[in-house]
């Protein structure tokens, strides 16, 4: 590989990693973000084409920006194996789709829009997020079928019981599982409860149990799986940034021992030109002595 290249390759890992630089493509995107809410609105007609203008100029800023993190790596194929970098680089790609063709100018608008995604790519603690989100949808996932088990059996029996009372809320199964999704969220099921009441003065037995099931137990379940994740992520991060630290440490040592290796044969060097005038000086001393 030859030296301007690493120069350059240096020069391009250097801005990467600037925080001036990764503050302005994180102030890039936000403004992104504002520009496609712009959009929607209509008082906004009269500056559309300053806005097209502007949506160009952040397009062509983040495909600048892309190829300076591809230009950073020292090998191309190592850009690609991190799947944030795969992610920016399809939304990148994506955005470049014009905007002023008819046909497909629904599909760029739609595209544009992820291009906020990439403020989890920029901020390590969004990935880290995110990624306790992704990990923990296994395990939430044996709570929702426990979830689906119990509105599966409370709508049953809102079914039988109560389907004389309101038909629109516990018709059939399926209109019950709804209205039991509605209780579950606290959306006005007073009401669904004081209704049934009327007939069946019992029935706050069955609304207090099933709220108590899944607004206080399931849920409190699913919040303790994404903590677990959470600090499981949170501590692998620790753990990477502490293995970093100890390595750039590495690389300084041994940067100052082949300092010091240098050091010691420059003085060895040294010793050795300034031996023989020494030693050519000492037959004179004695006999000035005698």
């Amino acid at each position: 590989m030859s030296e301007p290249f690493n120069t350059w390759q240096s020069r391009f890992e250097k801005l990467r990693s600037n925080k001036l630089f990764e503050g302005l493509v994180i102030s890039i995107i936000v403004i992104s973000a504002l520009v496609i809410g712009a959009k929607t609105y209509e008082e906004t007609t009269r500056i559309e084409q300053w806005l097209l203008y502007l949506d160009v100029a952040v397009t062509v800023f983040f495909l600048v920006e892309i190829l300076i993190r591809m230009a950073a790596e020292r090998n191309l194929v190592s850009f690609f194996k991190k799947g944030w970098n795969v992610f920016d680089f399809l939304i990148v790609t994506a955005s470049l789709i014009p905007m002023d063709d008819s046909e497909m100018v629904l599909l760029a608008r739609l595209l544009r829009i992820f291009r906020v995604l990439r403020l989890v790519s920029m901020i390590p603690e969004l990935q880290m997020l995110l990624g306790a989100l992704v990990k923990s949808i296994p395990r939430m996932g044996y709570v929702v079928l426990l979830m689906f088990i119990i509105f599966y059996i409370y709508a049953a029996l809102g079914s039988f019981l109560f389907h004389n009372v309101d038909e629109f809320l516990w018709g059939n199964i399926s209109i019950a599982m709804l209205t039991l999704f509605r209780i579950a969220t606290f959306e006005d099921w007073t009401d669904v409860m004081y209704a049934t009441q009327e007939e069946y003065a019992w029935s706050w037995v069955y609304y207090l149990t099933f709220i108590f099931l899944t607004a206080f137990i399931f849920l409190n379940m699913m919040i303790g799986i994404v903590l677990d994740v959470m600090q499981k992520e949170s501590a692998q991060l620790d753990a990477d940034d502490e293995e970093g630290d100890p390595a750039q440490l590495q690389a300084l040592r041994g940067d100052v021992h082949a300092l010091k290796a240098q050091l010691d044969r420059m003085e060895a060097a040294l010793a050795e030109r300034q031996g023989p005038s020494v030693s050519s000086h000492r037959p004179s001393d004695s006999s000035t002595t005698d």
